[in-house]
């Protein structure tokens, strides 16, 4: 029951920091400590950060996941990560900038700042690449597990668990991880402009 609930209410705290020229090195430092302490808070369910560009200056994207809105919260609020803001604060052009998301939003929204959101096709075409063998394996992998009991190879109850293994997947795990990866052609300065 409670991973039930986990799964429904996970949120996405998005950090955007640009760094003053000359505290590259230190800010990396810092970053390092930070993300480190995060991930060991209560709730915490993983962390990307993203590197890019804005106004000359070096913009990082920090997407914490959390279980919860009090379990984000509680990092917001607590006096640890108030106090590693505080000896950030002389490194950051802007500040300190935080914005909340529920999860499902933010696939290809993290470089918005840094310059125009991906083109749609892009989108499509990395939405494609983990999507697609999710639908050839997974099924795979469900097949004798589901033909060991007459409730669980009913078509409807197949199709519910097979796509929500899918959805779990690609939502915590590979669409996060292929984003990365796919992050500076999804970036790319030289990309067509799209008819929207």
């Amino acid at each position: 029951m409670p991973e039930v609930n986990r799964f429904e209410e996970v949120v996405t705290l998005v950090i955007k920091h640009r760094v003053k020229a000359g505290f590259e090195v230190p800010y990396e430092a810092w970053l390092r400590n930070i993300v480190s302490i995060a991930g060991q808070q209560e709730g915490h369910l993983g962390v990307d950060v993203m590197r890019g560009k804005n106004a000359g200056l070096d913009l990082y994207t920090c997407v914490l996941r959390f279980c919860s809105t009090e379990a984000m919260q509680r990092w917001l609020d607590s006096p640890q990560r108030q106090s590693l803001v505080e000896q950030a604060t002389p490194m950051l052009a802007d500040g300190d900038q935080t914005e909340v998301n529920p999860v499902n939003e933010f696939w290809f929204a993290p470089q918005a700042d840094a310059g125009p959101p991906p083109p749609r096709w892009k989108q499509a075409v990395v939405t494609l690449l983990v999507i697609l063998p999710h639908t050839l394996l997974v099924p795979l992998l469900w097949g004798p597990l589901l033909q060991l009991n007459a409730f669980l190879s009913h078509y409807v109850v197949a199709t519910f668990l097979i796509t929500l293994t899918i959805v779990v997947s690609v939502v915590y795990l590979f669409m996060p991880m292929a984003t990365r990866l796919f992050a500076p052609w999804l970036s790319s300065s030289n990309q067509p402009k799209e008819t929207r």
